[in-house]
């Protein structure tokens, strides 16, 4: 089994909640902004990057809301570089809150993201997006 540690963040602002557009391997769908923690790098730190890069933003972060634990077997994974995945992967994720301190909403470079938006609270439940959103969303208080 392939483990995953990931650093994610929910940010709101006002009724507004930012996400990115993850398209990679096939899959697609609004996320949270964030992702892999690079070896030896705090999750903290990893969380910070992430958002830099995939939303241009800089950010504060104002606690750690939970983690959260998910196994997604082989079959449903997407493939990487084109190569199928042949061994479950557990994703461990690491999810903050945050609040935005500078930086300019710039849509991520040559990364595994397209777009980047604010989208109003009550608009995401009709987005296209992945789970995380709402582990997200109901780590933050946000739905039940």
């Amino acid at each position: 089994m392939f483990t995953r540690i990931a650093a994610y963040a929910v940010v709101v602002d006002d009724d507004q909640i930012l996400l990115p557009h993850w398209n990679e391997g096939g899959g697609s769908g609004w996320t949270l902004p964030g992702g892999g923690i690079d070896p030896g790098e705090h999750p903290e730190a990893a969380a910070v990057r992430e958002l830099r890069e995939e939303t241009g933003y800089d950010v504060v972060l104002d606690g750690l809301l939970g983690v959260d634990s998910i196994v997604v077997p082989a079959e449903r994974r997407f493939a990487v570089n084109g190569t199928p995945p042949t061994e479950p992967l557990h994703g461990i994720r690491i999810v903050y809150r945050a609040r935005v301190v500078g930086g300019e909403l710039t849509v991520e470079a040559d990364g595994s993201t397209d777009a980047v938006a604010w989208h109003r609270l009550p608009d995401v439940d009709a987005l296209d997006r992945v789970d995380l959103v709402d582990v997200g969303r109901r780590m933050a208080g946000l739905i039940g």
